[in-house]
C-alpha cells in the first residue's frame, strides 16, 4: 500500500500494551461478533437492513444509501487488478518483507518494528475515517469514528476480557476496535498470510462491523440469533461477518479512488488472508475435520467472495448478505 511520512495518522489509537486484563469469559470471537443488548424481535433481517435502520439513521430513501450513486467522488469504476485462476500463488510482498514481520535482533529491533505497525495501522484507521466519514457527511450525518484499542496479552473491555489468542475484535458495547500486534505475526507464520493489505483488510474488516453497529445491523442480528437454535444463529452470524467482509471491501475500493492506495500485489494479499482465515481452513488446521454447522464467520470461498464482491462494485448494496440466495 503507498504510504509515506506525510500520510495522516489517526488519533483514535489507544495504546494500552502491557496493561493487565481482567476477569470474565468474552462473549465472542476474534474477528467476529460480540453479544449486543437489546430486546428480541420479530421483524425480519431484510427489511431492518433495507428500510428500518439505515431509514431511521439517515431519514432518506435507504436505496440511495445503498445504491452507490452520488455518496462518493465521481471518476467511473475502480479497475482493480484480477486474483490469479485458482488463487494458489500469492505474490509476495513489494517490500520483501511486510510490516508486521518482527525480524531478529533482539528487543530494540522488535519494539522499532511493533512502532511502524502501529503507524501503519494509524494510517490505515485514518483512511477509514477518511472514508466512511464521506459517505455519512453526504447524508447530512456525521460518522462516529471508533477508537483502535492496541493491547498486548489480555485487556479488560466493555464486554468482557479480551485475549491475544482470539484475534482482533470489536465491542459494540464501547465501540472499539482491539488489536494485538503480535496477531500481524500470527497472519503471516501461521495462517500463511504476508502483506501490508493483509493487515489492512482485517483492520477494515473490524470498522465494518463498527458501520454495522452504527447501522443498527449488528443489534437487529443479536435479537434475531437470541430467538435460535445454536445452528441456525450460527448462519446468522455467517452472514453478519461475511458482510463485515464486503464492507471491507467496499472501504478498500472507494480507499483507493480516494487516495490512490493499491500496488500490485495488494489485491491478492487481502483476498488471500480472506481466504486463509476462513472457518473451513482454521478447523483443518486445529482438527483435521470441518463441521459446517459450527461456523461462525464462513467458509474461505465464502470469505473471498464477498470481500471480492466488495472490492469489484465499491456499493454498499452489494453487501446484503441477508436476502443473498447463496452465501
Amino acid at each position: 500500500m503507498r504510504y509515506d511520512q506525510n500520510d495522516r495518522e489517526s488519533n483514535n489509537v489507544e495504546d494500552r500494551r502491557g496493561e493487565g486484563g481482567g476477569r470474565g469469559p468474552l462473549g465472542g470471537g476474534g474477528m467476529g461478533g460480540f453479544p449486543m443488548g437489546g430486546r428480541r424481535g420479530g421483524m425480519s433481517i431484510t427489511t431492518l437492513l433495507i428500510v428500518g435502520a439505515i431509514m431511521l439513521l439517515f431519514g432518506i430513501n435507504p436505496l440511495e444509501l445503498l445504491g452507490g450513486g452520488g455518496g462518493f467522488p465521481s471518476g467511473g469504476q475502480v479497475e482493480m487488478p484480477r486474483m490469479p485462476r485458482g488463487g494458489q500463488d500469492v505474490p509476495p510482498s513489494r517490500s520483501g518483507q511486510p510490516p508486521f514481520e518482527l525480524p531478529r535482533g533482539g528487543a530494540n529491533r522488535a519494539s522499532a518494528d511493533q512502532e511502524e505497525v502501529k503507524r501503519f495501522v494509524a494510517r490505515v484507521l485514518a483512511d477509514t475515517e477518511d472514508v466512511w466519514g464521506r459517505i455519512f457527511q453526504t447524508f447530512g450525518k456525521t460518522y462516529e469514528e471508533p477508537k483502535l484499542v492496541l493491547f498486548s496479552g489480555a485487556l479488560q473491555t466493555a464486554c468482557g476480557t479480551g485475549q491475544s489468542a482470539m484475534g482482533p475484535f470489536y465491542c459494540p458495547l464501547d465501540r472499539k476496535i482491539y488489536i494485538d500486534l503480535a496477531f500481524f505475526g500470527e497472519l503471516q507464520k501461521r495462517f500463511n498470510s504476508p502483506g501490508d493489505f493483509a493487515q489492512a483488510y482485517v483492520v477494515s474488516h473490524e470498522v465494518g462491523h463498527h458501520v454495522q453497529t452504527l447501522l443498527g445491523i449488528a443489534d437487529a442480528v443479536e435479537r434475531k440469533k437470541r430467538s435460535l437454535p445454536e445452528r441456525e444463529a450460527n448462519q446468522w452470524q455467517v452472514k453478519m461477518e461475511l458482510q463485515a467482509d464486503c464492507l471491507a471491501g467496499v472501504w478498500a475500493s472507494l480507499n483507493d479512488r480516494l487516495h490512490k492506495r493499491l500496488q500490485p500485489g495488494d489485491v491478492e494479499e487481502g483476498l488471500n488472508a480472506a481466504k486463509q482465515i476462513g472457518d473451513d481452513m482454521i478447523q483443518r488446521q486445529q482438527t483435521g475435520r470441518v463441521v459446517r454447522d459450527s461456523f461462525t464467520h464462513g467458509s474461505s470461498e465464502q470469505r473471498t467472495r464477498w470481500f471480492r464482491r466488495g472490492l469489484d462494485s465499491g456499493q454498499m448494496q452489494q453487501c446484503d448478505t441477508f436476502s443473498a440466495s447463496q452465501l
